[in-house]
């Protein structure tokens, strides 16, 4: 074992410390972040910030980086209020990859990389067309985290859509079963496997695998 004090992080070079404590955090699911400006511009990203909030109402939280440069999806969300979460799978992972590349606000992402926008029930943010897992979101809050420049958008579960064989009996949505990615720093992409499903936790009793 090798332990690392916060001068010894400091100390990193830049590059290798962003590396290393993008990683530390752990596993986190890739999507790709759908959004257009006033005039329909189409805008699409890859995430790995997105977080649950509450499930009553279903909220979700999204991690967006310092606002020092052009962010056009966060541009996008605060005009627009809505946008699009949309799964990614290993069948289309390169193309998603490559919507972090920094296209000019004129390039759709969904042209340069050949991934097709899908819009449904009217929803003003395109999502795409080859994810399996779909969600529509309005923008509710944005709060500024000082510590490091950052904004967190919550934003409310509007519409879902993905197959039904993957919902099971109780409500749980077995992701594995859709082909969702995840990924583990910023450029390190994986499948899962499950171990399984434990009981509901309580006192003086050991959980059992379901």
């Amino acid at each position: 074992m090798t332990t690392y004090s916060r001068e010894d992080i400091d100390n990193f070079p830049q590059r290798y410390r962003t590396i290393f404590i993008n990683s530390l955090s752990g596993f986190r699911t890739a999507c790709l972040i759908g959004t257009a400006d006033k005039n329909g511009q189409s805008n699409l990203a890859i995430f790995n910030s997105l977080t649950h909030i509450g499930a009553h109402p279903p909220l979700v939280g999204l991690i967006i980086r310092p606002h020092s440069a052009e962010r056009h999806t966060l541009e996008n969300i605060l005009d627009t209020n809505v946008f699009t979460i949309n799964h990614v799978q290993e069948s289309f992972l390169k193309k998603a990859h490559q919507t972090s590349a920094r296209y000019p606000r004129e390039i759709s992402e969904f042209e340069a990389t050949g991934l097709n926008e899908y819009y449904a029930d009217a929803f003003y943010a395109p999502f795409v067309a080859e994810s399996t897992v779909r969600i529509a979101a309005k923008h509710l809050q944005t709060i500024d985290i000082t510590a490091n420049n950052t904004i967190l958008l919550i934003a409310e579960i509007i519409w879902v859509e993905l197959p039904h064989p993957i919902v099971r009996n109780d409500g749980y949505i077995d992701l594995g079963a859709a082909g969702t990615i995840v990924c583990n720093g910023l450029d390190s992409y994986h499948t899962t496997q499950p171990i399984g499903r434990l009981t509901y936790a309580k006192p003086d009793t050991e959980p059992k695998y379901l």
